[in-house]
């Protein structure tokens, strides 16, 4: 999943975008508001959450949040900003952003906030199946026909990916925008020794992988239904 940073604080930007990353996250830091709009409208659709500061050098938050709800009104939206008072997050919140928080802040209530977003953006469940698959994204575990598998970071984040968009077709191009943090003309073959890791941890000797290749496309895992 992927995830804009509008952060002029270095420190700050850094030090969320790593704990981000160590979920598995992909996430891009614009360090200005211009950059930020800019980021989020050209790119619209792909970002599942967008973290913004208030105070910005060029445009400020409470304008780039404006223009995007102009554009795009589902992408989940949080203010992480010093402004504190409860009129500062009424003003925001009104301004079309979905959570607030105030600095300083804690890691773990920031991602907490970031989780329950998304669910309500994209499913009111954290847990996710598909062919004998069950994922947990709060818990951050899957299981293969009930037994545990131990996936890496990047291997759970692919798979959720797949998970998201079972039935769909995934194409390479989206696969590395989605799970890596990558938006242009790239050597992709990444993909496949991670597809290759996927399919020996959770195919069954004998039978087709879940993970199917669409060639010339990308992959795909079947729905249920």
């Amino acid at each position: 999943m992927r995830i804009l940073i509008v952060e002029d604080e270095t420190s700050i930007a850094n030090f969320v975008r790593d704990g981000l990353e160590e979920e598995g996250f992909a996430v891009d830091i614009a360090d200005n508001g211009k950059k930020g709009l800019q980021l989020a409208l050209d790119y619209i659709g792909d970002y599942d959450v967008i973290i913004l500061d208030w105070m910005l050098p060029g445009l400020n938050g409470i304008e780039i949040c404006r223009n995007i709800r102009k554009e795009n009104t589902d992408v989940p939206i949080i203010f992480l900003t010093a402004k504190d008072t409860v009129d500062d997050v009424v003003f925001g919140l009104e301004a079309g952003a979905n959570d607030y928080v105030r600095k300083p802040f804690s890691f773990e209530e920031l991602l907490a906030r970031i989780r329950v977003l998304m669910r309500k953006n994209i499913s009111e469940t954290s847990i996710f199946s598909a062919s004998g698959i069950e994922l947990d994204v709060d818990k951050h575990s899957v299981t293969r026909n009930g037994l545990p598998v131990d996936l890496t970071q990047k291997e759970f984040a692919l798979l959720e990916y797949f998970i998201r968009n079972k039935g769909k077709a995934c194409r390479r191009t989206r696969i590395i925008e989605k799970v890596w943090d990558i938006h242009f003309d790239y050597d992709n073959s990444v993909i496949d020794v991670y597809i290759n890791s996927l399919r020996k941890k959770l195919d069954e000797p004998g039978k087709p992988s879940i993970i199917t290749t669409l060639r010339g496309v990308g992959y795909k895992i079947e729905s249920d239904e």
